[in-house]
């Protein structure tokens, strides 16, 4: 145990002796360290916000649409129904919510100012289906659609166009031939950036009226909600199949879910993953190379050092260890400052982040960079550590 503690003394009294070199030496594995954790903690950030966002647009999700053939105009047979949609709702197990939606364009008019909007029909549990929030007002009902009620919801971009001054809500609004009273606004959780049937400027009313503008029922996306995300692809098989059954076998449709999406944005977010930690790596290994420069450097100065404390007893072992332990302070030193660093700086920066984003440090990266970082160093340090060890106390005497 004496030994032991009069090795630790050794070894720290060296790197005091030489802390500007060894700070040097250290701010490599500082570094590194840092970097491996920082890359681990923005790389899987970066995915649970990009998946996030992907299921916010509607989580277990599946949808279908009629495939068109420009040389074959569609049959009213083959367009989607509301029976296809009730269908859907009673004979596939594992389905909670069910709706559908058919758009055109049109123009609405209110007092005098006029603009061209997306007109969407949309059934009751579209909301669900599509996490829509409503800022003020509320949703289509059960009764609105039985009843075919003379009501809409705008986009929040559309209301403050159109009533930038007054509440919006029980105000009238001329669309095409209809007048029709806002009882909600909402809005997309997500942007989907126009690649859905929600526009900047968008009126959302019951389905059953846009057999009014368009002369027949038909659907042109019918949505399906699976229970869990597990159920999703049993989902798309069940209502391709009972389109196919329900339809003639000249019709196809393309029945999708965000399952190819979310699988790709996690395949990208891995890659990314590895990539910044093999930088890491990188960064960590220079410095281990550093550390085996540094040391074999010190080895040659404290050469007739070691030759006095083999003259006057101590083992090859006990040499080997002090050095070993000198190369093991520096790259713990340095793992436990960087990881501080990396972790702070998350911390700093989170007030600056968008208010849905958060950047949690995973434990792994944390004990990852730590092991690494510790590893580099012993296994650089082995090198020098040993050629110490292995000096004679004769020739090391003797050395100038």
């Amino acid at each position: 145990m004496m030994l032991r503690n009069e090795t630790w003394m050794v070894a720290l009294e060296a790197l005091w002796a030489n802390k500007i070199r060894a700070f040097l030496t250290t701010l490599g594995v500082i570094i590194g360290s840092a970097c491996i954790v920082l890359v681990v903690t923005v790389a899987q950030s970066g995915r649970r916000y990009v998946i996030a966002q992907i299921e916010a647009v509607g989580s277990n999700l599946v949808y279908a649409r009629l495939d068109t053939d420009p040389n074959r105009p569609a049959m009213l047979q083959d367009e989607l129904s509301l029976e296809d949609m009730n269908s859907a709702k009673d004979a596939i197990p594992g389905v909670v919510a069910v709706a559908g939606t058919r758009d055109m364009p049109s123009s609405v008019v209110a007092g005098s100012v006029e603009r061209n909007v997306n007109l969407v029909g949309v059934t009751e549990g579209f909301q669900q289906i599509r996490n829509l929030l409503i800022p003020s007002g509320r949703f289509l009902d059960a009764e609105d659609i039985s009843s075919r009620s003379r009501v809409c919801l705008i986009t929040s971009q559309l209301s403050k166009l159109m009533f930038p001054v007054s509440d919006p809500i029980g105000q009238s609004l001329r669309v095409g031939e209809f007048s029709f009273t806002v009882i909600g606004v909402f809005k997309e959780r997500v942007e989907t950036f126009g690649q859905s049937e929600i526009r900047d400027y968008s009126v959302l009313i019951p389905f059953p009226l846009m057999k009014y503008y368009l002369g027949d029922p038909s659907m042109d996306v019918l949505y399906v909600q699976a229970a869990s995300s597990e159920g999703v692809i049993p989902v798309t098989n069940q209502l391709e199949a009972l389109l196919r059954n329900r339809h003639p076998t000249r019709a196809r449709y393309s029945v999708m879910n965000f399952n190819s999406i979310l699988n790709a944005a996690r395949q990208i977010a891995l890659a990314l993953t590895i990539v910044l930690v093999l930088i890491g790596f990188i960064a960590l290994l220079v410095s281990g190379i550093g550390i085996m420069n540094i040391m074999l450097v010190t080895v040659r100065e404290r050469t007739r050092e070691i030759g006095i404390r083999k003259a006057i007893g101590a083992r090859r072992s006990e040499i080997l260890y002090q050095f070993l332990l000198e190369a093991f302070l520096i790259s713990g030193f340095g793992s436990v400052t960087g990881i501080l660093i990396a972790v702070l700086i998350p911390v700093l920066v989170q007030p600056l982040l968008p208010g849905n984003l958060r950047v949690p440090v995973p434990w792994q990266s944390v004990v990852l960079s730590f092991i690494v970082s510790c590893s580099v160093g012993v296994f650089f340090g082995y090198l020098p550590a040993d050629r110490a060890a292995k000096l004679q106390p004769t020739e090391s005497l003797r050395y100038e």
